[in-house]
């Protein structure tokens, strides 16, 4: 996450001798920013994880990925109040052990965001694609341990920032950031900034191409046996359009950004003009990057089946959105035993990976 630590303050030189740039625009568009996607994610995760814990009794492997990104998706909303804090008063008043562990969680929320988004993509993956794979039959047990390994891949890397201060004293004021200057910055803290940043790219890089490549591999398998119904066929694929979505929405902007400053300071120091115009594009694409934890709850909304059946159960009868009803008639259709010949006939013609695939998808 190319975060707050980007921006320096107003008595520090940034890139290669280039005057401050300030922090007054960030004191300005980001309060407002951070405080929608706080509230908004807060609302949504809230309702999450009340559906998850108290009225969710099948907790399939997806649904543990999906409680998973509902428990990072937390641990940022509760830092984002003290950054926003800070921001507002134009100074850091909660102390060095508290601004480590700020900036720890906002780093660890985007990288655990990812990996997660990554994991359900594949699952689904190999649930509709290879559905005979072995990967299919994994119990409870084993998705707790794919989702412990996939939190101890996301810590690990960031576990060194809580080592050194991030405190800065800049006149009577006192700000927390993870580098104020290149000039400034410890040899200790520019070994963190580069991992960061090689970070910050590769994480994005790598799961989008697993991401894209699942929803295409998906979208081929599911448009071939779809078998006249072309309903279930726009709801899988809303499920990949909104994993992938809210992917490049949040984490696109922060990666161009940081992929910007880290050329501006490797080859081109001197060059204040760029310098600025990636600072200010940095500032916006915050905003975006924390909105990730109020879209999320649309991702558990289309992937999980379950989930979306108790959420439209819960809905006022006004605002139900249909899902029960639908599934009732199905269910309703299916125990009659009444089939159409040419449905029947349809069914003979799948072979046993299709009906797989289908069936796959259908309960995830």
């Amino acid at each position: 996450m190319q975060n707050l630590t980007s921006i320096v303050p107003n008595n520090t030189t940034a890139g290669g001798g280039c005057p401050p740039v300030g922090i007054q625009l960030e004191g300005r568009i980001l309060p407002p920013v951070l405080a929608i996607d706080v509230l908004l994610g807060l609302l949504g995760n809230f309702v999450a994880l009340w559906i998850f814990c108290l009225r969710l009794k099948s907790w399939n492997p997806i649904n543990q990925f999906l409680f998973n990104l509902v428990i990072a998706d937390f641990l940022v909303l509760i830092s984002l109040p003290l950054r926003i804090d800070a921001l507002l008063r134009g100074h850091w008043v909660f102390g060095d052990g508290m601004c480590r562990i700020n900036l720890f969680l906002m780093f660890s929320n985007r990288s655990a965001s990812i990996a997660l988004m990554t994991v359900v993509a594949l699952y689904r993956y190999f649930r509709v694609v290879h559905p005979q794979h072995r990967f299919n039959r994994m119990t409870k047990r084993q998705a707790r341990y794919v989702s412990v390994f996939v939190w101890l891949l996301v810590i690990a890397p960031r576990i060194p920032m809580l080592a050194y201060s991030h405190i800065k004293h800049i006149g009577t004021t006192t700000q927390c950031f993870f580098f104020t200057s290149y000039k400034e910055a410890s040899q200790a803290i520019r070994v963190l900034l580069n991992v960061h940043r090689i970070l910050t790219v590769f994480e994005f890089i790598i799961p989008l191409v697993v991401l894209l490549f699942c929803s295409v591999r998906v979208f081929r398998v599911l448009r071939k046996w779809q078998t006249g119904n072309p309903k279930k066929f726009r709801k899988e694929m809303w499920v990949c359009a909104a994993i992938v979505g809210v992917f490049v929405l949040c984490f696109l902007p922060t990666t161009i950004t940081s992929i910007g400053l880290w050329v501006i300071a490797s080859f081109r120091p001197s060059d204040c003009a760029s310098f600025y115009t990636f600072t200010q594009l940095t500032i916006v694409s915050l905003g975006l990057n924390f909105l990730n934890s109020a879209l999320d709850p649309i991702i558990y909304f289309f992937t999980s089946s379950m989930f979306r059946k108790v959420f439209c159960s819960v809905l006022p009868a006004a605002l139900r959105c249909g899902e029960a009803a639908v599934e009732e008639g199905e269910t309703a259709a299916s125990s009659s035993g009444i089939k159409s010949t040419t449905h029947l006939e349809l069914r003979s013609m799948m072979d046993n990976r299709g009906r797989d695939a289908l069936e796959q998808a259908q309960m995830l």
